[in-house]
């Protein structure tokens, strides 16, 4: 069962969130999820938007590329250790991160990628816009120490790979009961 909600009435449980770690969706070639730190919600071209921001290498980048769409999955309390750790250091090229880390998935309103009943506020967001970083655009500092050149693009964390940003339309919001 899902709960419509209200953005505005969320918006501040999102921006906290965020940081500790939500999960973004994809489902093209498979179903498949990953930690994000790093985005935001609010109103673009005069609708609600939430913006994300995948490394070139990543398996969700491929899909998403594919698709045109994703669906933010977001705690209500604390992000749980177990999933985190797996959606967050595995790849999804490797491996069902659902089945490993003992996702349930949730049949979307209007897009076709899933919500996770363990991270129950949903957004389904339509991809309006996406565009590559530019590395030299960056300060010196954030490029020394987000993009280190001397780490391979596979590792999970900060590595020489510039990100995509994709600046997706709030196409559902809703809680899963």
């Amino acid at each position: 069962m899902k709960e419509k909600i209200n953005l505005n009435d969320y918006a501040s449980i999102i921006t906290a969130a965020l940081p500790k770690g939500i999960l973004l969706n994809t489902n093209r070639d498979k179903f498949n999820t990953m930690v994000i730190g790093w985005g935001g919600i609010g109103t673009c071209w005069g609708m609600p938007v939430f913006t994300v921001y995948v490394r070139e290498h990543r398996y969700t980048k491929s899909q998403l590329d594919k698709t045109g769409e994703f669906t933010i999955s977001i705690p209500i309390d604390k992000p749980s250790p177990e999933i985190t750790k797996i959606c967050g250091w595995e790849s999804g090229y490797n491996m069902d991160k659902v089945e490993k880390a003992g996702l349930t998935l949730e049949e979307p309103e209007v897009n076709h990628t899933p919500g996770l009943q363990e991270y129950p506020i949903t957004l389904e967001c339509k991809v309006l816009y996406s565009q590559k970083q530019e590395l030299n655009r960056l300060p010196k500092d954030i490029f020394e120490k987000m993009y280190p050149q001397d780490v391979d693009g596979t590792y999970p964390m900060a590595n020489r790979d510039a990100h995509t940003m994709y600046i997706g339309q709030i196409v559902s919001a809703y809680i899963i009961k």
